[in-house]
């Protein structure tokens, strides 16, 4: 039989690669940056959003030693127990005040609304603010310890060589008797740190009307 002839292939050969379409490549490259920037807006929305809600869950439960924010007296009144609250005070690094507490710690009835003073002197010689932070210690004590008037609510803005007298009236809840936990507690440590405010908001002479003494309430 005739034998029909053998082409033969070359095997090793490539096929011809096609040039990918510019458009495609840039389309894909829109789509990326865009989902990124998406990723990023979302964190740093997130990272704005969760500042209020950590102080307002802090605030509603005394977490990390958080204080409660009080307008009256308690409504059972003082009891016969008594309790040691001690009062510390810091500056953080970059503002040149003077910061402590005219006693630094004092026996009170739980229950009973006390008065105490911290003094603030800025030592600069230009106008500088302030605005201070808190907690209290042990930690878990913070849903028992009541404020009705703080410095710490307001910024405060000190012209040079100010002297400032800050009053803190406050008193322990009498709910913190009913919580077992806390039956070998006799001592409570109020701590304040003062930071500086970069841009201080200007405000009148009277936003240091609560400095004057008006005694215990």
């Amino acid at each position: 039989m005739d034998h029909e002839p053998t082409i033969s292939r070359d095997v090793s050969a490539k096929p011809a690669h096609r040039k990918p379409a510019k458009g495609r490549g840039l389309g894909r490259d829109v789509v990326v940056a865009s989902i990124c920037g998406g990723v990023v807006a979302l964190m740093v929305g997130a990272s704005y959003a969760a500042v209020p809600f950590y102080n307002w869950f802090c605030r509603a439960t005394g977490f990390n030693g958080t204080t409660q924010v009080a307008t009256s007296a308690p409504a059972t009144g003082p009891i016969a127990r008594k309790i040691l609250v001690r009062f510390d005070s810091n500056i953080a690094p970059g503002l040149p005040w003077k910061f402590e507490p005219e006693q630094t710690e004092i026996e009170v009835n739980i229950g009973q609304v006390t008065t105490v003073y911290y003094t603030v002197t800025n030592q600069a010689a230009r106008t500088t603010a302030g605005q201070a932070a808190y907690n209290v210690a042990p930690l878990t004590v913070g849903a028992y310890f009541q404020k009705i008037n703080c410095f710490c609510f307001t910024e405060q803005t000190m012209a040079p060589g100010e002297k400032r007298e800050m009053p803190v009236v406050f008193y322990v809840d009498p709910s913190i008797a009913d919580d077992h936990e806390n039956d070998t507690l006799n001592t409570i440590t109020l701590s304040y740190t003062f930071y500086p405010v970069k841009d201080p908001v200007v405000k009148p002479l009277a936003s240091g009307e609560g400095d004057k003494r008006k005694g215990n309430l």
